[in-house]
Order: C-alpha cells, then sequence, then structure tokens
C-alpha cells in the first residue's frame, strides 16, 4: 500500500478550498441580480378560452338532454302496417292530373329475398353505419354542418336511413331546421317500433328511384326488365346509386353520369370489404343493358312536358326528392285538352305517312307568344320507347331559319314589296340552286318568302349582311351556334325546336319576345301557396312594323305557298322547312294566341325519303291548332294593315338560259316551290314542296288546291294590354 506524502494532502486541501471560495461567490452574485417579474397572461384570450369552453359544454349538455329526450320517445304502433297517403300531383291549367308521384308502390319485397349485395350497395352508399346507430347520427351531421358552412352551399347531407324513411313517410321535403328536428325525432321513434332489417326493407320499397319508379324491386323491373334478386352486381349497384339524385343518375336520362355513379358505390363497396377487388373491377367494365320497353308506375299523361317541368322546378331550388314525396300540388300550364289532342294526332299522322318505325320521331313545341305560358309539348311520338326530348335537339332549321333573313331586311328599311331577282348567283366556290332549278326572274320579297326561293334567300343575306342575321336570330332567342357563313340563311346550322318556336313568338307578338314556362303555382299538402309565377317579361327585339310585315308575308305562306297543308281556316301565318335529302322537315307557325312548331325526322339523321314540312309537319300542326284554337280564339291579328301588291305568279319555272325570265305573268296558280338546304344537283325528279300523300290517303283529300288569295286585310296584333 502505497503512502501519502505531506505534500499531496496539503495540495488536495488547497483544491478544496478554492472550490468553496468559487461556490460562495456564485451564490452571492445570484443573490445581487434583480428577481425576473413573471409574464402574466392575455386577459382576452383568457376570456376566449373560458368562453369556447363554456359554449362546448353547453352544447354537450344540449346534446346530451336531447339525446335523453329521444330515448324517451315512445313507439309508433302500427308501423309495419302503415301506408303513406301525401302524394304529389301535377295539374294541367284546366284542372286535369297529368302526372301522380305516389310514396308507395305496391310492390313489396320481403328483405329475405333481397340480394345481400344490394343491402351492403345500399348502406355503402346511403349510410355505412346504419346497423350501429338508433335512427341519427348527431356526429354525422356535426361533420356535415361544418362541411357545408365552410363550403357556402349544401356539399354533404347527413340523413341516415331511417331519417329518410320518416321523410318519405311522414314528412314533407321542405329543407328547414324545424324539418330536420321532426325528422330525428320520427327516426327514433322508428327505430323503437320496428328492427334494423325491417326499417332496411320499408325503405328499399318506398325509395323513389327514378323513371316512376318506387322501390327497388319497381327499379329493377323498370331499368332492366328484371326481378331485383336476378340482377348482377353492376346493376345491383347502379340501383342503389339513384337515391341521391334519381332523375341525375337514371340511365335513361344521362347513361354517363349512371355509369359513374354505379362505379362510386362499387368503390365504398370494395372499401368497406364488401366485395373482392376481382369482383369491383368485373362489375366497373361491365356494360349497362336497359331494357327495350321501360315500365311506368305513375299515371303520366304528358311525360315529356313533366320532364320538362321536373327541369324548371330543379332551377327553383327543389330537388327531385322534394317534388316526388313533398305532397305537393303542382298546377302547370298545360292546356290538357289540346295535349291530348297532340299525343292523338302525332301518332296518327305518323302512322297515315308511314313513319312506324322507333326511329321515325316528331316533336312538337306549342305556346303562348303573349304570357309564355306553355299549352302543349311532346318530345317524341311514344315515351315507352324513348325518353329523349327531341323539342330540346338541335336539328337543322332547313327554310324555316328563312324569316330571321327577311325580318333583318324589313328592320333595315327593305319593304315586302320590293324586288329581288329569283336568278342562280355564286359567291366564292358555292352555287346554291333552287329545287329543280325553277327560277322566276323578279320578285317582291314576299312571293319569294311564299315559294321559298333558295337563291332569294342568299341575295338578301349578301345584301343585309351575315352579322346583321345572326344578330337577329341571337335578339329573337336563338342560342345555338351559327357559322359566319351565307349557308346559313337557307338553314344549315341546327337550332332548337324550343328556340325557333319562341322566336317565331315575336312575330306573333309585336315584335316582343317571351320567355316560355311550365310551372304556374305550387301549394303545399295544406294548401299554402310556396310559389307563384311572376308576371311574363316581354322584351322587345324587332319593330311592330316588322312583325306587322313579317306576319303578311307569312299568312301567305300558309294560304299559297309551301304551307297550305297548316291551314286551319282562321287568321294564321307560318313557315315550312325541309333540309337536303329530307333529313328533317318542320313547320313552325302562329295565330295571335299561339305559336306552335313542329319538327319531324329520324334519330339517326338518315333521310325519311320524301317527307318534307309542308307534309306531315304542317298536318300534325294543322290538327293541333284546330282544337287550340277552340279555347285560345280565333280573332285575326291587331296589326296595321300591309298592302301586299299583286304580283306575277310564275305558271313555270325558268331555266338558267331562259331569255324572257323578266316577263311578268298575273296568275294565282299554286307556286313551284323550293323549301330545301340547296344542292348542286337536285336529289329527285319531283317538287320538294308537293304535299305528299299518306298511306292510303290521295294528294286531292289531302291537299286541296287553294282558293285564289282574297284582298289584303287588316292584319292586328296581340300584344299584352300592360305594353301596348
Amino acid at each position: 500500500m502505497a503512502r501519502i506524502s505531506r505534500k499531496d494532502l496539503y495540495d488536495a486541501e488547497r483544491a478544496h478550498s478554492k472550490a468553496r471560495a468559487s461556490t460562495k461567490n456564485e451564490q452571492k452574485t445570484a443573490a445581487q441580480k434583480p428577481k425576473q417579474t413573471k409574464k402574466q397572461p392575455n386577459r382576452f384570450w383568457k376570456n376566449v378560452r373560458s368562453l369556447t369552453i363554456f359554449c362546448i359544454a353547453c352544447g354537450l349538455a344540449a346534446v346530451a338532454a336531447f339525446e335523453l329526450y329521444l330515448s324517451s320517445l315512445q313507439p309508433i304502433k302500427n308501423l309495419e302496417g302503415f301506408k303513406p297517403n301525401i302524394v304529389t300531383q301535377f295539374y294541367s291549367h284546366d284542372g286535369e292530373v297529368i302526372k301522380t308521384f305516389t310514396a308507395y308502390t305496391s310492390t313489396k319485397t320481403d328483405i329475405n329475398e333481397v340480394p345481400e349485395q344490394f343491402k351492403q350497395a345500399l348502406i355503402a352508399t346511403e349510410d355505412k353505419n346504419f346497423y350501429y346507430h338508433h335512427g341519427y347520427d348527431l356526429t354525422g351531421l356535426a361533420r356535415s354542418t361544418i362541411q357545408n358552412i365552410m363550403a357556402g352551399h349544401v356539399v354533404q347531407g347527413a340523413s341516415t336511413i331511417t331519417q329518410q324513411l320518416a321523410r318519405i313517410l311522414f314528412l314533407s321535403n321542405e329543407k328547414t331546421f324545424d324539418r330536420k328536428i321532426k325528422e330525428i325525432i320520427i327516426a327514433a321513434r322508428i327505430e323503437k317500433s320496428i328492427p334494423k332489417d325491417k326499417i332496411l326493407e320499408m325503405y328499399m320499397n318506398n325509395v323513389y328511384l327514378g323513371s316512376g319508379a318506387y322501390g327497388a324491386e319497381g327499379a329493377a323491373q323498370t331499368y332492366f326488365n328484371k326481378k331485383l334478386k336476378q340482377c348482377t352486381l353492376s346493376e345491383l349497384a347502379l340501383i342503389a346509386g339513384l337515391p341521391q339524385a334519381p332523375s341525375v343518375y337514371s340511365p335513361f336520362n344521362n347513361m354517363d353520369l349512371a355509369v359513374q355513379r354505379r362505379n362510386q358505390v362499387l368503390l365504398r363497396m370494395y372499401k368497406m370489404k364488401y366485395i373482392t377487388k376481382e369482383e369491383y373491377e368485373k362489375a366497373k367494365e361491365a356494360k349497362v343493358k336497359l331494357t327495350d320497353v321501360p315500365r311506368f308506375y305513375t299515371t303520366n299523361k304528358a311525360p315529356y312536358f313533366t320532364d320538362y317541368v321536373m327541369k324548371e322546378l330543379e332551377s327553383m331550388g327543389f330537388d327531385e326528392t322534394d317534388i316526388s314525396q313533398g305532397g305537393y300540388k303542382i298546377i302547370t300550364t298545360l292546356d290538357y285538352k289540346t295535349q291530348e289532342k297532340l299525343n292523338e294526332v302525332i301518332i296518327k299522322n305518323m302512322k297515315a305517312y308511314g313513319l312506324t318505325g322507333k326511329n321515325q320521331q316528331a316533336a312538337v313545341f306549342s305556346f303562348s307568344p303573349i304570357d309564355g305560358r306553355i299549352i302543349a309539348y311532346a318530345g317524341g311520338k311514344n315515351y315507352t320507347e324513348s325518353q329523349y326530348d327531341r323539342v330540346q335537339a338541335i336539328r337543322p332549321a332547313g327554310s324555316a331559319f328563312k324569316p330571321f333573313v327577311y325580318a333583318t331586311a324589313l328592320e333595315k328599311g327593305m319593304s315586302p314589296n320590293d324586288l329581288i331577282e329569283d336568278r342562280p348567283i355564286t359567291i366564292g366556290d358555292w352555287s346554291p340552286k333552287n329545287y329543280g332549278s325553277n327560277y322566276r326572274g323578279k320578285i317582291p320579297l314576299y312571293s319569294a318568302l311564299t315559294i321559298s326561293s333558295n337563291v332569294c334567300a342568299v341575295r338578301l343575306i349578301k345584301e343585309v349582311g351575315i352579322r346583321a342575321v345572326i344578330q337577329t336570330a341571337r335578339t329573337l332567342g336563338i342560342t345555338t351556334p351559327l357559322e359566319y357563313d351565307y349557308t346559313i340563311a337557307l338553314g344549315s346550322n341546327g337550332s332548337k325546336l324550343f328556340e325557333l318556336t319562341r322566336a317565331y313568338g315575336a312575330f306573333a307578338n309585336g315584335g316582343y319576345v317571351v320567355q316560355p314556362f311550365a310551372v304556374e303555382r305550387i301549394e303545399t299538402s295544406r294548401g299554402k301557396v310556396v310559389y307563384r309565377a311572376p308576371k311574363a317579361k316581354a322584351s322587345r327585339q324587332i319593330s311592330l312594323k316588322t312583325a306587322a310585315e313579317m306576319t303578311a308575308m307569312l299568312k301567305t305562306v300558309v294560304e299559297k305557298g309551301t304551307g297550305r297543308g297548316a291551314n286551319i281556316g282562321v287568321p294564321c301565318a307560318g313557315k315550312t322547312g325541309t333540309t337536303d335529302d329530307y333529313k328533317d322537315a318542320s313547320f313552325v307557325g302562329f295565330t295571335p294566341t299561339v305559336v306552335t312548331g313542329v319538327w319531324v325526322g329520324n334519330d339517326d339523321n338518315t333521310t325519311t325519303r320524301s317527307i318534307q314540312g309542308g307534309s306531315v309537319p304542317a298536318r300534325i300542326w294543322h290538327d293541333v291548332m284546330m282544337t287550340a284554337i277552340e279555347k285560345f280564339g280565333k280573332s285575326d291579328f291587331n296589326y296595321p294593315e300591309i298592302e301586299l301588291k299583286p304580283t306575277w305568279a310564275i305558271n313555270q319555272g325558268v331555266k338558267e338560259s331562259d331569255n324572257n325570265a323578266d316577263t311578268p305573268a298575273e296568275s294565282n296558280e299554286t307556286y313551284k316551290t323550293s323549301d330545301s338546304v340547296n344542292t348542286e344537283k337536285p336529289v329527285s325528279t319531283h317538287n320538294k314542296e308537293h304535299v305528299a300523300a299518306p298511306v292510303g290517303v290521295t294528294n286531292k283529300a289531302s291537299n286541296p288546291t287553294p282558293a285564289p288569295l282574297p284582298a289584303p286585310a287588316p292584319i292586328p296584333m296581340a300584344i299584352p294590354e300592360s305594353v301596348r
């Protein structure tokens, strides 16, 4: 063991003393430093925090109290046998029920017969926590409320399947906080009354699924003509995706959206592990095969019109569930007697001319040019075969567009009696021709319109300018694309029958354009009026003088021109339209109180072989208007007198080489006409505007020779009293 020297002890003791001295100095220095003041918290934020905690506490207390209240509610007696009796009905203006939405379907399906995959699809889409909540989901409600507030509009709903059933059975679809509270209360009572599977069964049997189908079984029959248990996974997913927006996602209305929605349902099923990845991929790629003839479960006497009403209601803020299950009384503008006649004469005249194929269709739109009320509406000849609305389809108007060229000329100061050359014309490399190369030399503008001369229309648009004609069409309500091209004078561009007919309303109503509408009034089940159509706004787009002159000119079309088949024996005016190769035929005409447009053609844009605007469309127009004028009047137009000076009516068409083309000739014989989109060479040898006889009917019976044109009479105007 090593000995410690005295020197080592001394050094250790000295080091220890220095350490003690250093510690004392540090303590002394620390004691001499001033004490730092403790930072005080901001009082404002302290108050905010306290208020927030208080509000949260109050909210939790309110939720707890509401939960306690809901738990004390009594069950609903005899709920399983309940049949809802609140229905929404559409009425015509003359009091006829034209459509009934019933909130109950007699086709009931037991829950045990429903495919498991359909139940899973419905739950995955509508209420993933269905088997775990008590009829309501307050957490989900709070979450959706926050998201809707942040988005500024409704982006997410929060109704459980039970709440939706409560709304279907007992409530309206008004979007109020009061209704939402009632919905939750009733849902809680339903949960106490029947088991979950029974709730799901009642929901599946009563929910509206579009195209007139109520309940899953009804939807399977409507869309696929199958029993629900026969449907594939792809078809079940499509049906399960419909409750959110039945019309929007109906495959009859929009196949692309229906498939997108179906795939969303399949994805949710996959994420919730109801189906495998292989099943998901296979069902997602499956093509939708719809039934050819859908079955409908509601009365619907004007189906195309009621579809239009639905769209108008949706533009007001109603959705399809609101409408179908809200118990409303919706009074429309439709005149049922005219609509009933329309449904009949479309079939009768199409059949008479041999147009019986599904591809061969007709559309009719009729409204009041004074107040805008839609009087009759048909988007096709058979709604069960096709729900596509051809009133809104874009098809070439042919010569029915020519009045816009003439109206432009009149607006620029020309007169119906001004002469124009009915001779061949070439613009660039385009040489439009009259049908059969028939030309008449110098004729008045009104005669050129009467015989529907192609070259005169082209000369006129060259005179007034393409831009001016497009501007006239736009101001009168034509919104479809119009090319900056001389060919628009002959109706080469497409337009909607709805817009074309609306535009002709300006000729009938002193130059005023009125927006057609379908919904007149909406009442709740208790009779409270929640909507009343405002007075129609009329805007003058052409002068009174132009409207009067156009009406006088178009009168001659009906009296002795291309539209003689539409003559109803009372003051009326109109224009035929026949496109190249007979692909489209139309007639748009009017009296002082009713404007009606008719289109006939093939859906696939193929030729109809011989159908012209003066044949089937004019006959349909004639038959519809004969009924309409009985109610809406037979008065003449209240316009200033327009003198149409006697003109030469050419007995024979003049060929290009005829040197005597300018020689006038007084005659009342029927004009040869050229009512078609121009063609370099005629497509047939007969006159295109000769009115073809229907099958089994002679020309003599269907198109008698018109009487000589009487002396011009005053042509009055139908302008609302408020704007005269």
